[in-house]
């Protein structure tokens, strides 16, 4: 789950990420070599490295947050991300939360790349208005995230042609109104409300953000059908790929069994799987494996 100037993590990421640091962390490994510690006040050198090769060899136009939350995901935990002061905490789940599972939910379609998605797109709309906004003087860097006064924005382009980004900014200040109140409920153990936060983000990134895809959807209307399940929404970048459940334990086998039996009949072509996941350490090495 993320959001806003801040991200907290306890749900799978991105997969070209994961392989990026992975292959990085390997060749470090193999070959004994270290990278320089990073500057004062800045990122890990192999989540700087991983972005680079991204945006600069891949073409990807993404951030560094899937980055940061794989190399510094702890077991069991939150991983909180303030982008302005460059700090990671964790976040423990409180105690008597019930016993829940993360669920990934892969609609057997296959996502290109960023470079070639919605979220290129979406990306290049905020980027765009947020230039805009600065260079009128209603945020004091081009930085959406700075946004305080959405209903004054909301007035003085409804009518313009940027009228369409003013939906892509509502969902971007309603996540981030919300994520306080995600943190607190996951430090409180109420996995209900982190639950339903969940969702609403999902019915946002649906509705507003215009990132989601049908058979993403499809998934989600099948999880909402199955009692025990928390929330579900769409992840990774949009329009192909995996949807995701939090979901009470003793609920997750209903939750297979009403995905093998509804998804099929709405998307023959493609073959689905429903996973159990869990929320580990990041990159580690196994020494002595090989």
């Amino acid at each position: 789950m993320a959001s806003g100037p801040d991200a907290i993590n306890n749900a799978p990421r991105r997969r070209s990420a994961s392989l990026c640091l992975n292959l990085i962390a390997t060749w470090l490994d193999v070959n004994q070599a270290t990278l320089p510690p990073p500057a004062p006040g800045s990122l890990a050198r192999e989540v700087e490295l991983a972005v680079q090769v991204e945006n600069a060899y891949v073409g990807s136009p993404c951030g560094n947050l899937d980055q940061i939350m794989i190399w510094h995901a702890r077991e069991n935990a939150g991983t909180l991300y303030e982008p302005e002061a460059k700090k990671i905490s964790y976040i423990p789940l409180g105690a008597g939360a019930p016993d829940f599972a993360f669920v990934a939910l892969d609609t057997g379609t296959d996502r290109p790349g960023l470079e070639k998605s919605t979220y290129k797109i979406r990306r290049e709309e905020c980027d765009a208005f947020a230039e805009e906004l600065f260079a009128k003087s209603f945020i004091n860097r081009p930085v959406l995230a700075d946004v305080k006064d959405f209903g004054k924005i909301r007035d003085a382009y409804h009518s313009t042609a940027w009228a369409p980004h003013l939906e892509r900014l509502a969902y971007l200040v309603s996540a981030q109104h919300n994520f306080g109140g995600m943190i607190d409920a996951w430090r409180s153990g109420d996995v209900a409300k982190v639950g339903e936060m969940f969702r609403a983000d999902g019915w946002g990134l649906r509705d507003l953000y215009c990132i989601s895809g049908p058979e993403l959807e499809t998934m989600c209307d099948i999880a909402r059908t199955v009692d025990g399940v928390y929330g579900e929404r769409m992840l990774g970048g949009g329009d192909k790929g995996a949807a995701g459940a939090i979901v009470r334990a003793d609920a997750v086998a209903a939750l297979k069994a009403a995905v093998a039996r509804a998804y099929p009949l709405a998307h023959p072509l493609y073959k689905c799987a429903v996973h159990e996941v869990r929320v580990t350490t990041g990159v580690a090495t196994f020494e002595g494996a090989l």
